[in-house]
């Protein structure tokens, strides 16, 4: 944001290592949270009676515990071994921020550079283990919200999980195309705006899909 406002193209190595951990500290532990949230609806809406029994406050405290340190975990560990690579091809990025795929094209380490897709691979399969449980519990949630019957009841269960799906959907799918596919689908303005959906899009839509839903705060904004 600094460099887009004040129209400057160049970062600090430090700064590109720490801006690298920070966004995928946060978008990994986002879409752990995701999850975690997911569950939380399947538990209310398909096992409301035992609520209070697997979603108490230990448990709220200690899944979200374990989505924070296991993105912080995981985060070093990507930036500790992308950081860790000699780079020989220039230090030009052809993207709008530090993204490791951009950083790996300027390695010259065979072994580092596989290491770190090997790392890439493994994270996309956890996400997509992860997306499999979020579409699993939205099956059982879909089916039990058909089984209401009034209809304004089947519409608020639809409208608060559909958008919640479509975003994890759009996040994941194109932060997985945007890490595995081949050099040579790769250009330039693809890059960007795949980079564009799956890290400015999904936590745009965030207050759309949460705030904005809130009838209290959807009385103030008119109010204002």
């Amino acid at each position: 944001m600094h460099n887009s406002l004040w129209g400057t193209t160049t970062i600090s190595y430090t700064a590109c290592a720490a801006q690298l951990f920070f966004f995928v500290f946060f978008m990994s532990a986002e879409f752990s949270l995701l999850t975690i949230m997911c569950y939380d609806r399947y538990v209310a809406i398909c096992k409301p009676l035992h609520y209070g029994t697997l979603m108490g406050s230990r448990a709220c405290a200690h899944m979200a515990a374990a989505a924070w340190a296991s993105a912080f975990l995981y985060s070093l560990l990507h930036t500790a071994n992308t950081f860790s690579l000699p780079l020989c091809q220039g230090n030009a990025l052809g993207q709008f921020f530090c993204e490791i795929p951009h950083i790996l094209k300027l390695s010259c380490s065979h072994s580092g550079y596989f290491r770190e897709v090997g790392l890439i691979v493994v994270s996309i399969c956890l996400a997509f283990g992860c997306f499999v449980f979020i579409v699993f519990s939205y099956v059982q949630i879909f089916r039990a919200v058909l089984r209401i019957p009034s209809d304004q009841g089947r519409h608020k269960a639809f409208s608060t999980c559909l958008p919640h799906l479509a975003v994890v959907s759009l996040f994941l799918s194109t932060a997985t195309f945007s890490n595995l596919k081949s050099p040579s689908m790769s250009s330039p303005s693809l890059d960007l705006a795949l980079s564009v959906l799956y890290s400015v899009m999904p936590p745009a839509l965030n207050p759309l899909i949460y705030s904005l839903r809130n009838q209290e705060l959807r009385d103030a904004i008119r109010k204002m």
